[in-house]
């Protein structure tokens, strides 16, 4: 398919740090490449739905970065276990309104992701004046 995401690399200064992180928190399945430092990450979903990626030593300095959204059941119980796991919210809970619930997260070495909760209900409460 043109244009289509082919796979993911995700940057760290303590690889198998994230080898942990992402396997506690989504499941995923990570392995190391024998004789190299580059972890295979396998996210799920069969055929086209399957997005695989890499982790591996961060190869450049700063915080560049392109922000993957993965789906989960529960936005507020995927913040939680970021926190537990060491990771940090960067942008709390938000809707996009008819469509999801989301959050910007980091990871413990700063890497920003986003969950997303797909919720045809969700709309943006009012900022208080």
């Amino acid at each position: 398919m043109p244009d289509a995401v082919t796979h993911f690399e995700i940057y760290a200064d303590e690889p198998t740090r994230l080898v942990e992180f992402y396997g506690a928190l989504f499941g995923w399945q990570i392995e190391q490449l024998p004789g190299i430092e580059y972890w295979r990450v396998q996210t799920g979903g069969d055929g086209a739905e399957a997005v695989g990626g890499g982790l591996l030593r961060r190869p450049i300095p700063g915080p560049q970065s392109w922000v993957h959204y993965v789906h989960v059941a529960s936005v507020e119980a995927a913040v939680s276990e970021i926190q537990r796991l060491g990771g940090s919210v960067i942008r709390p809970r938000a809707a996009v309104a008819k469509v999801a619930w989301y959050a910007v997260v980091a990871d413990p070495e700063g890497n920003i992701f986003a969950v997303w909760q797909a919720d045809p209900t969700a709309f943006p409460t009012p900022e208080p004046d």
